[in-house]
């Protein structure tokens, strides 16, 4: 009670003489992360501390406005609230069934000491393993629009720390292989998430939450040493034009004393609002699809002779997965605009004009009566003018055609939005993905968005969003992807949400596509990398005969989860975790290694107190990614909890372990 009455004193004498300085502290309900807010001199920082270790030294705050002195200097302190939340919730779909969302809020009110005299907000959320941080800027008095020219947020980390990082403002995207530099090696721009090793031993990761209506953050090296904000720009340079109210993306440092804390941290989902509707229609699946096909040159997307997305083999397609468990059939290429280059045509595309050798009356009759779900496809190559004036129709033909998944695809090196070239990340391009995202909902249509803009948690406030591409995937395969990229995703990438990797080659010694995993590793990839519309990519002939039994396991993998247990992992080395399928009594284990084979000893004492029918699917004792990557081993035994389970990885391997319930 006496804290609270200083506490309400202290906000008082600020709203009553407002503060040109100030020190304020924001500790997390268990005291393991505490951010202290600086206000000196007129200008505002911030410093971050986990377990008694500085995290972040202290940073900067603001944001630069175009033609006018930006928001952060010549500030006082006017208003300070606070607030303290526990709660859980529970997703429609994801890694865990119910998420706990539980923090220590505090708000500043800030206002300029001379001038026009401007007000903006700036809100702190502290959680147990990090921190999210936002600007808030409410309608001005003689102003109620903005055009944002830079972000000034920092985030100081001593650069001698090591980040994991994909280079930003590529024409590939987020497509390139991550590498391993000390912090003040990023002589570039990069994408977040930006996982670091601290010199101090603390695991962070720096990302953004609730990115709408605004370019995507990514981060560059300043003048001082620091890392800092650097907004993805429009064409003219700027980073945003905003209406006021309006509330920038929430910034977020993820903690962690372990690499496997990253991935149970569900602070950017906790930063995104709940469904403002119901989507109790939403199902994630597994599906197969007329795609690897294509890679491996027996067909092709454009029409002729060897067209893939024909009428007969897409009905062959859906008979395939009726009798392999699945539950949908993709057919790329199905539509009016694949010919000639088609990276270039893509102003051309139909998005409701079938190719003449596709029926899709015929395709969806046979679909309805075998209780195979349609994925239908939108690539865009990166046209969004001519995507925009088709896209309410199209969404319209798939939903009068009982279509309710669909792909979509922007694989241009720039998008054409309004007449002009813009970057996937820009302000622009994402308010577009936006645009999918919320119409597609209308239609209650599922969406597993490639060459997408980064997840930001926007899924928990709309649950369609079932999966994105946004990192190399094995289309890469054939030479572009090291054995390690599979063991840097769940410490990066992943920890933006879930994303379709295209698991399940079998076809790995293809010359075409020569596959840098065991096949006990693709098995691996459907615990270890989630998705809501998990694709089994191989063409259907390939989960026959002698690799059969290696099939079962893909067929019976969930993509919906109860809980999730990371159980071992190190950053580009190795990862293990467990999950409960949702709704179910079984788990299931993956693990993966890098070119250096491994042995795992896993304890099971996250199952329940049962006994369980452990199936093993791992690599032969003479299995490697480049030499024998078909070599296999299935063990079968009893187990329970506590019990361990010891398995051997092989270079560029892996396992998957399914445990049923008895």
């Amino acid at each position: 009670m006496v804290k609270s009455r200083a506490s309400f004193l202290q906000r008082l004498a600020y709203f009553l003489h407002p503060a040109k300085s100030a020190e304020e502290y924001i500790i997390s309900p268990n005291g393991r992360v505490i951010a202290k807010f600086i206000l000196k001199q007129g200008h505002i920082s911030y410093t971050l501390n986990f377990d008694g270790k500085v995290v972040v030294k202290e940073s900067r705050l603001g944001i630069g406005i175009r033609g006018t002195r930006g928001f952060g200097e010549g500030l006082s302190l006017v208003r300070m609230g606070t607030k303290r939340v526990d709660e859980k919730w529970e997703t429609v779909w994801g890694e865990e069934r119910e998420i706990r969302n539980n923090y220590n809020e505090k708000v500043f009110y800030l206002a300029e000491n001379s001038g026009e005299r401007r007000m903006f907000t700036i809100r702190f959320r502290v959680f147990d393993d990090g921190i999210g941080f936002r600007y808030e800027i409410p309608p001005q008095p003689s102003f109620s629009r903005i055009a944002i020219a830079d972000e000034l947020t920092e985030f100081n980390f001593d650069s001698r720390g090591m980040a994991y990082s994909i280079p930003a403002n590529q024409p590939d995207r987020y497509e390139y292989n991550y590498t391993k530099r000390a912090i003040f090696e990023l002589n570039e721009p990069v994408h977040t998430p930006l996982t670091i090793k601290t010199t101090n031993g603390v695991y962070a990761s720096i990302h953004e939450a609730a990115l709408y209506n605004y370019g995507e953050m990514t981060l560059k090296i300043d003048e001082w040493g620091a890392l800092k904000s650097d907004i993805c720009p429009l064409s003219d340079g700027m980073k945003a034009y905003v209406e006021l109210p309006f509330n920038t993306p929430w910034r977020v440092v993820m903690l962690g004393a372990r690499a496997t804390d990253l991935v149970k941290n569900r602070i950017v989902l906790n930063l995104n609002d709940a469904p403002r509707e119901d989507f109790s229609w939403v199902k994630p699946i597994k599906f197969i699809g007329i795609w690897w096909a294509m890679y491996v040159g027996e067909w092709t997307w454009a029409q002729g002779e060897r067209h893939g997305a024909s009428t007969e083999n897409t009905l062959d397609y859906i008979r395939e997965a009726k009798k392999l468990g699945m539950d949908g059939v993709l057919a790329e290429g199905w539509n009016d605009g694949w010919e000639g280059d088609w990276l270039q045509n893509g102003k051309y595309t139909d998005f409701t004009k079938c190719a003449p050798d596709f029926d899709i009356e015929k395709v969806g009759q046979l679909a309805k009566e075998s209780g195979i779900e349609l994925v239908g496809h939108h690539e865009t190559v990166g046209f969004v003018d001519n995507y925009e004036r088709q896209m309410e129709e199209a969404y319209k033909f798939y939903a009068s055609h009982d279509i309710k998944y669909v792909k979509s695809g922007y694989a241009g090196s720039m998008m054409e939005i309004q007449g002009r070239r813009e970057f996937h990340h820009s302000q622009l391009g994402v308010l577009h993905y936006q645009r999918a995202v919320e119409l597609a909902a209308k239609y209650k249509i599922m969406l597993d968005i490639h060459e997408p803009i980064k997840g930001t948690g926007i899924e928990r406030t709309w649950p369609n969003i079932l999966t994105k591409e946004g990192a190399r995937g094995q289309e890469y395969e054939g030479g572009a992807l090291l054995p390690s990229h599979a063991t840097y995703l769940p410490f990066t990438r992943l920890l933006a949400g879930g994303m379709d990797y295209t698991s399940g080659i079998f076809d790995i010694a293809n010359a075409t596509k020569r596959i840098a995993t065991t096949i006990a590793k693709q098995l691996a990839y459907f615990v270890t990398i989630p998705s809501g519309m998990q694709m089994a990519a191989d063409r259907p002939k390939m989960y026959e005969g002698e690799l059969a039994p290696m099939f079962e396991f893909i067929r019976d993998v969930p993509v919906n989860w109860e809980k999730s247990v990371p159980l071992a992992g190190e950053i580009g080395e190795y990862y293990v975790i467990a999950r409960k399928g949702r709704g179910e009594e079984n788990w299931y284990i993956g693990g993966v290694t890098n070119e250096n084979s491994r042995g795992f000893r896993i304890t099971l004492d996250f199952l329940d107190e049962k006994k369980y029918q452990a199936k093993v699917y791992r690599d032969g004792e003479n299995a490697h990614y480049r030499d024998n990557p078909l070599s296999y081993k299935i063990d079968e035994y009893q187990v329970a909890k506590n019990d361990t389970i010891t398995v051997y990885a092989a270079p560029g391997g892996g396992f998957a372990i399914e445990l049923i319930a008895m």
